[in-house]
């Protein structure tokens, strides 16, 4: 029996996970604890520090109380997670602002404020069209001044929590290089901050934490956090990487000119690439700095796509005693035989709005429906619009990296799990699709980081390549792909004209 173990922690919006690894790849122990939040108004989405902190250090206790006798068999933690959001901390490490993720909206005026003034900057040299802690850090300086004072650190999730498991002085305080696009505030072809940004909205770089690998050594679990959690202390604190990044190393998407789909809560396409070629024309991707020191991911997410469905199953679908996964199963039986455009109903699923290009205006809408249309042609409709919206992503990609054009894409996240779904995409795409083996792809990807700090593994590519298998694939078919094309033009139109109509339903209500 293999005898090191590997700790993952999987820092979600709603849940905390915790997963144990052997060296061989195999999870042995899986653990889960609810995250709590607060919606006090419209906009507003908080979660206390001290509170998250608690779910993971419960989280781990349990995974440990899982492990019974090998607990001391762990080696590293390392972690993955929600990729933007923003928490200011004071020198101890104490929580000022709260975490704000991207579901806590009231920085959006801030955000278009920014937009107006640094919108090609942002793309050019932060690498996003979506800047999350750069106008955070400005609403929370303008709204709160005298707590502002008092931070001497602004963080992601994954920075808190090494920082408090560790015990570590806040000028170890880390950020590791996939998180770094999404603040808005990097260089991210340079892994640095960026001094024109940081000058513009005035923020002093000496609050930002230590931009460090995802494979980086950051502290040893502390005394005091081991008596909490079980483990043994001095375990090493690994950096990880963000869940989107850790989750292409654990699929395996590590060469360049592969893309994978991860089907998932924010549904993403990605592609490893070995430069930033900006989407001025369009906005149609970031880039994420990949967790192999000089490489990215160009990428392109639909907000909220996998919440959208359970909302619909669970909304429209859901009786008393099923659960949402089996309302979406009897969904997909019902939708297998509706025609391409739904017979005639066309769906906008962007229910938060678009991030790529940037419309925070934008809402979910159905047209075209009639007495002939049920639940689950409104389903197919749903999941036709999100296939549109990763199919322009991907003409982005075939044009600024032609090099890379129409190849294979392997599919992971829940969405694997509906044919529906992924043969949909792949016609609409016009590409091939492949589920793989794991379903657990950015803790394994976690897990591959912290073996590699501590010498347990070598080179990330290969380690990550030889833990994957190709399932079940999915071939375009070229009549479907030429009947998509036109449907796929309606759907680049809508978001642009309908635009005004979503503003003035907001304005009409107050919203």
């Amino acid at each position: 029996m293999a005898k090191t173990l590997l700790m993952a922690v999987d820092l979600g919006t709603s849940f905390i996970k915790a997963g144990i690894y052997t060296e061989d790849g195999e999870c042995i122990a899986e653990v889960s604890e609810a995250v709590k939040d607060y919606r006090p108004s419209p906009g507003v989405f908080i979660q206390k520090g001290e509170e998250l902190y608690g779910s993971v250090v419960a989280c781990m206790q349990s995974a440990t109380k899982e492990l019974g006798d090998r607990a001391g068999d762990v080696a590293a933690i390392s972690f993955t997670g929600q990729m933007a959001g923003f928490m200011g901390v004071d020198k101890d490490w104490n929580d000022i602002t709260t975490w704000s993720c991207s579901l806590d909206s009231r920085y959006m005026p801030w955000a278009n404020q920014q937009m107006t003034q640094l919108k090609d900057i942002f793309l050019a040299t932060a690498g996003t069209n979506f800047p999350q802690m750069a106008p955070k850090f400005a609403w929370f300086r303008d709204e709160f001044p005298d707590e502002s004072k008092k931070i001497a650190k602004y963080l992601m999730i994954s920075g808190y929590v090494i920082g408090k498991l560790g015990d570590l002085d806040i000028e170890d305080a880390v950020i590791d290089r996939s998180y770094i696009s999404w603040t808005g505030l990097a260089d991210v072809a340079n892994d640095s901050w960026s001094d024109v940004i940081c000058n513009t909205i005035g923020l002093d770089q000496k609050l930002l934490p230590r931009i460090v690998n995802s494979n980086t050594l950051c502290g040893k679990l502390s005394a005091k956090a081991a008596a909490l959690t079980g483990l043994k202390t001095g375990i090493a604190l690994v950096s990880g990487a963000g869940d989107k990044i850790a989750g292409c190393l654990g699929s395996a998407t590590v060469e360049l000119g592969d893309v994978v789909f991860e089907a998932s809560s924010y549904g993403q396409i990605s592609c490893c690439v070995p430069e930033y070629r900006p989407d001025f024309a369009e906005g149609r991707f970031d880039v994420l700095p990949s967790a192999i020191p000089g490489e990215f991911y160009v990428a392109h997410f639909a907000a909220g796509s996998g919440i959208s469905l359970d909302w619909f199953a669970q909304t429209f679908g859901q009786g008393n005693e099923e659960s949402t996964g089996e309302v979406l199963k009897a969904l997909e039986q019902k939708a297998l035989n509706i025609p391409i455009g739904s017979n005639g109903l066309m769906a906008v699923g962007l229910f938060g709005g678009s991030s790529m290009p940037l419309d925070g205006v934008l809402r979910g809408m159905w047209m075209g429906h009639d007495w002939s249309h049920g639940v689950e042609h409104f389903y197919h409709s749903l999941l036709e619009s999100y296939s549109y919206d990763f199919a322009l992503c991907l003409g982005s990609f075939d044009r600024l990296y032609p090099e890379y054009a129409k190849g294979p894409v392997r599919v992971i996240g829940g969405g694997a799990k509906s044919p529906l779904w992924v043969q949909m995409t792949a016609d609409a795409t016009d590409r091939p699709y492949f589920t793989i083996n794991r379903n657990d792809c950015a803790m394994w990807g976690a897990s591959i980081l912290a073996g590699n700090a501590i010498g347990l593994f070598g080179d990330l590519k290969e380690t990550a390549k030889s833990y994957i298998q190709k399932r079940k694939e999915y071939a375009p078919d070229a009549a479907r792909t030429e009947q998509y094309k036109k449907h796929i033009d309606l759907y680049r139109d809508y978001l642009k004209e309908l635009h005004p109509f979503y503003k003035r339903i907001q304005e009409v209500n107050g919203i």
